[in-house]
């Protein structure tokens, strides 16, 4: 059995979307080089990729319904003119990368 990336990802996307049975036949299919295989792998691969989005969104959606939250709401919304809030400050805690670095924000 040769080793291809793409189509060991398969595999992957299918064990995280819990389709076990499916994930045993795709490792089959690998390990026996079926070149139809082969020649569907991108296909595959960005259907798997569009239905691991479509359920990121949906947990979200669920979870964001069952904290009964009363409107989505994000940064790019929000007025700073308003408020006293440190604009640059609060951009910059938003990229995250005192979390790379780190360092405390308190």
């Amino acid at each position: 059995m040769r080793h291809d990336p793409a189509a060991a990802s398969l595999v992957v996307m299918l064990r995280g979307l819990r389709m076990y049975g499916m994930s045993q036949a795709t490792a089959d299919l690998i390990e026996q080089g079926a070149p139809a295989f082969e020649a569907a792998i991108p296909i595959l691969s960005q259907l798997l990729k569009a239905e691991l989005a479509e359920r990121e969104v949906r947990s979200i959606a669920y979870q964001t319904k069952t904290a009964r939250f009363p409107a989505y709401k994000d940064l790019s919304g929000f007025s700073f003119a308003d408020t006293q809030v440190n604009e640059p400050l609060v951009r910059q805690l938003h990229g995250g990368d005192f979390i790379e670095r780190a360092e405390n924000v308190v």
